[in-house]
């Protein structure tokens, strides 16, 4: 296919100085005129595409000027801006036609694809997980347990254990430390069976659907607060949270999309009797794992469903205190920013614990356009 060659004349757009200058723009096969005064494009085809309505050697007038109610109705009528997309347009024909970007990156397509179908599968996992939290709030504290017991078998040493979904099997989240878990993982269970009918590229992983259920109970203390804020009307309680919430902070949580799961329970002892442990015990164990007093502080209420018990004996520990106090100042704030940001970067770097992401989990293939293939 032919075309009007704007690679070669570009250039002659920057000496249009004097309006009554005549320019021609051409290429082996098709010319194109200008006359600046009043802007007016003159493209001469060799097979004229208007050859419905006119001869071949009809010369077609396209105004880049102001509508003239008297313009003849020969005469086509473009904005500047028009004209430059045409021009933009045939820029990008061109380079298609020479053969510029005839072979575009397979890897960065197959990139680009993959991050939309990952994209657009976790947005599907996140509704269904809201609504299932939205239906059963109690199961809040449960899911944050969950989520945290999962990723806190990690061990550095070993570099075994973590957010591994091994939390499943029946001969782990049957020991003490995750008594009461039970509800929330049936929760899960249910989900995964919606999830799994609707994925394109294979069954979720638990590892990636307890912590996303984390993550959507935390999302849902988030809102709470905020509507607690607002009097308890949900809709203002909604926009709170919209206008002033930290949604844009879970980027690089979302990033770790595509965990693997283990294949049998992980080994015991790694998870302290939250409810029974001091507060040393709680530090050794969150240091163990390369967080500290801090993380310790923010995520109190995964650490049992009695947060404000829960922060009541952290606060005793002078390590920890002033971070527990931190918090709660925090959270009674419009923003709550310095806990939900704190927040979501612990579980961020708690989720990842012991894995290596799969940043193609989820894909499947498509069927390839072949440029070469299509008529324009």
């Amino acid at each position: 296919m032919g075309g009007v060659s704007f690679l070669s004349t570009i250039p002659s757009f920057t000496n249009i100085n004097n309006r009554q200058q005549h320019l021609t723009l051409s290429s082996s096969h098709r010319s194109v005129s200008f006359n600046p005064s009043p802007f007016t494009f003159l493209p001469h085809f060799s097979s004229c595409p208007f050859r419905n309505n006119c001869d071949d050697d009809h010369q077609v007038l396209i105004r880049c000027c102001k509508i003239d109610p008297q313009v003849p109705d020969n005469t086509f009528s473009f904005h500047r801006r028009d004209v430059l997309k045409l021009a933009g347009t045939a820029v990008g024909m061109e380079l298609i036609g020479n053969g510029f970007i005839n072979h575009v990156d397979d890897a960065k397509a197959a990139d680009l694809n993959q991050r939309r179908q990952r994209s657009e599968f976790q947005s599907k996992i996140k509704l269904t997980l809201s609504k299932a939290v939205k239906a059963k709030p109690e199961l809040v504290p449960s899911l944050l347990t969950l989520a945290l017991n999962d990723a806190m078998t990690y061990d550095k040493a070993t570099k075994s254990g973590g957010a591994n979904g091994s939390i499943r099997f029946s001969s782990e989240i049957s020991r003490a430390e995750n008594a009461g878990l039970s509800d929330g993982l049936a929760l899960i269970e249910e989900a995964k069976k919606e999830i799994d009918s609707f994925s394109k590229g294979g069954p979720i992983s638990y590892a990636d659907l307890i912590q996303l259920a984390g993550q959507a109970a935390v999302k849902a203390t988030f809102l709470a607060s905020a509507i607690r804020k607002c009097g308890g009307n949900e809709e203002k309680g909604n926009l709170l949270y919209t206008a002033y919430g930290s949604s844009g902070q879970w980027s690089l949580f979302d990033r770790q999309f595509g965990r693997s799961d283990a294949t049998e329970a992980d080994p015991e002892g790694r998870i302290p009797l939250w409810g029974k442990a001091t507060v040393q015990e709680m530090k050794d164990k969150f240091i163990a794992i390369g967080l500290g007093p801090r993380q310790l502080a923010v995520m109190s209420a995964f650490l049992g469903p009695d947060q404000a018990a829960t922060e009541e004996l952290l606060a005793s520990d002078p390590q920890v205190a002033p971070w527990v106090q931190k918090y709660q100042r925090s959270r009674e704030t419009v923003s709550q920013t310095d806990y939900e940001v704190d927040l979501i970067t612990a579980l961020t770097k708690l989720s990842g614990l012991g894995q290596q992401i799969n940043y193609e989990a989820y894909t499947y293939p498509v069927e390839r356009i072949n440029l070469r293939k299509l008529k324009l």
